[in-house]
């Protein structure tokens, strides 16, 4: 499966016969992407904010790509939108540089199943004096706007709410929650981490994101280069800066330029709105891999079933084994999926998210994640049922919490069909 290369790391065989299906944690390099960054990583190498000739063609190829994020998002103005290294650090920016910007305001509202990129932020805030307000959500995974209706505040700075859960994929309103916020007080602030969203499913200012100030996406999520994002700065929003230094992004985000991240980036989204139109499929085969799992492996819990859902994302939970246990028994099948968020899951706990939605006890420890792209067949997505099934009935067996699960699972070839309707994505 690996072999050493010449210097002191391992590199993964790229004759290795796998099954890819952790797209929630990163997503493979789109071949078209990859040649575009190709292009700005050799000869030429030159610094985007030099004033010669090579330099110019580095800064316009950036100002093309802005054009091309901005494009996929529906805006009319592309200077919204400000280049960072990733959706961590455009939600750094966005709350640290609303808290800044607005020093009068010392009151944040948020979920309480945020990414620890959004958390993290909150909880320094609070250790800086401000109050945070963790709205909670129910066993579907929603938020309810009466509650955040009843939590504003006349101090109220910033309302930051996620576009689509990273675990679950459950989706949230954040349009309609937006204007529960504006109409409160148009001075609130509203930010939603569009991570999970952007590049899966149709984002687009001018219709359900009018209301919203700041949005943070990362092109790694949908076949872009990692360490490559943006953020979205409305013009009206007071802000401060989060990353200072140099002049670029017009004193918006200090330090060099990374070119080839960046022009990387533009490719994604451009592939992205050509491929939008197919989400529906990749959601049909999301719902043949939940109908399998629910008509042949017995105690198992799908998260969210009932809410709107990225089409790519399925959340399960089986009773009677450890989530991490079954993702090590279908890596040795050359199967890769996860117990949830990539940033959370070194731990041996439920995650904050399974938690808040109330996931039963003997469920929650056996969570995982399978998250799809739209590069995933449906003889994939068949390989991995028949895959599930065999790991799921070998870790009962061997596993003492495995009293109580009626029925064995059923591990017979199936085929995924993609011709049937799904449901909601």
């Amino acid at each position: 499966m690996w072999k050493t290369a010449a210097h002191s790391f391992m590199v993964p065989d790229s004759n290795e016969n796998s099954l890819y299906a952790d797209n929630n944690a990163t997503s493979p390099l789109a071949p078209e992407v990859w040649e575009e960054m190709r292009a700005w990583s050799g000869a030429a190498f030159h610094n985007a904010s030099a004033l010669y000739g090579p330099a110019r063609n580095a800064a316009r190829a950036i100002g093309h790509a802005r054009e091309q994020v901005a494009a996929l998002l529906g805006l009319k103005d592309s200077h919204a939108v400000v280049f960072t290294s990733g959706a961590t650090e455009s939600n750094n920016a966005a709350l640290f540089g609303a808290a800044r910007g607005n020093p009068s305001r010392r009151h944040v509202l948020t979920t309480s199943v945020e990414h620890p990129s959004v958390l993290g932020p909150c909880a320094e805030l609070e250790r800086e004096g401000y109050a945070v307000t963790y709205l909670p959500v129910d066993s579907n995974g929603a938020l309810d706007p009466a509650h955040l209706q009843h939590a504003l505040r006349p101090d109220t700075l910033l309302v930051s709410i996620m576009h689509a859960n990273n675990e679950t994929g459950i989706l949230f309103p954040v349009g309609d929650l937006a204007r529960v916020v504006k109409e409160f007080d148009a001075r609130v602030l509203v930010h939603t981490d569009a991570t999970q969203s952007v590049g899966k499913l149709p984002i687009r200012f001018g219709k359900e994101l009018d209301h919203v100030d700041f949005l943070s996406m990362s092109a790694h999520k949908f076949h872009g280069p990692k360490g490559s994002g943006a953020l979205f700065i409305r013009e009206s929003a007071p802000w401060r800066p989060f990353m200072l230094g140099g002049h670029q992004e017009e004193g918006r985000r200090g330090g060099t330029y990374n070119v080839p991240g960046i022009v990387g980036l533009g490719r994604a989204c451009e592939l992205a709105s050509q491929y939008l139109d197919t989400h529906e499929q990749t959601s049909r085969l999301r719902d043949e891999v939940q109908a399998y799992i629910a008509g042949h492996i017995p105690g198992a819990w799908v998260n969210g079933a009932n809410s709107p859902r990225l089409p790519n994302t399925l959340s399960v939970s089986f009773e009677g084994i450890e989530g991490e246990g079954l993702v090590h028994q279908l890596s040795a099948a050359r199967v890769y999926i996860s117990t949830g968020s990539a940033c959370t899951s070194g731990s041996t706990e439920p995650s904050h998210v399974l938690r808040a939605v109330g996931v039963p006890e003997p469920f929650v420890h056996g969570s995982v994640r399978i998250s799809f792209s739209r590069y995933t067949t449906a003889e994939e997505a068949g390989k991995l049922c028949e895959a599930l099934a065999v790991s799921v009935e070998k870790l009962r067996r061997l596993s003492p919490k495995k009293r109580g699960v009626q029925g064995t699972p059923d591990v017979h070839p199936i085929t995924v069909r993609t011709g049937s309707k799904g449901d909601s994505a």
